[in-house]
Formats: structure tokens, sequence, C-alpha cells
């Protein structure tokens, strides 16, 4: 799962996969900010058929946070 994120940053927000690691912050270290955290929810959302709760959301600092989540959904 980890890699098919990294390709989800890579393509929507042109991020470099090379700095991706189930680490990386999305807001501290990608640079991700709140109207792209709300576009890769969506993203997420269609690209894996799962419904990311909105109050879900505030919990995803990390791509591994990410990775977990959409794992523990499908």
């Amino acid at each position: 799962m980890l890699e098919k994120v990294k390709e989800l940053l890579e393509e929507s927000l042109q991020i470099n996969p090379d700095e991706i690691t189930m680490k990386s912050e999305l807001v501290g270290d990608l640079g991700i900010n709140s109207l792209e955290l709300a576009d890769l929810v969506v993203l997420c959302e269609e690209r894996y058929g799962i419904e990311i709760e909105e109050q879900d959301v505030h919990s995803l600092l990390s791509v591994g946070d990410l990775v977990e989540y959409i794992e523990s959904k499908r």
C-alpha cells in the first residue's frame, strides 16, 4: 500500500517519491497544505473505494497514518 500511496502523492501533488517514507509527515515533511490534504482525501476515497470520516482526517499526520487508515478500511 505504501507504494500505491507514493504513486498517488507523486501524480497528484508532484512530490518526489524518494522523499516519501512511512514516517514522512504530510504537512511538515512533504509540505502539503490544507487544500491539498482535502484533495488527497478525495483521491484516496475514489481510488480505494473507502470513506474517510471528517473527524479522522485530523489523525492522518504521516504517510504511515494514511497507509494504515486505508488498509483498515479495505
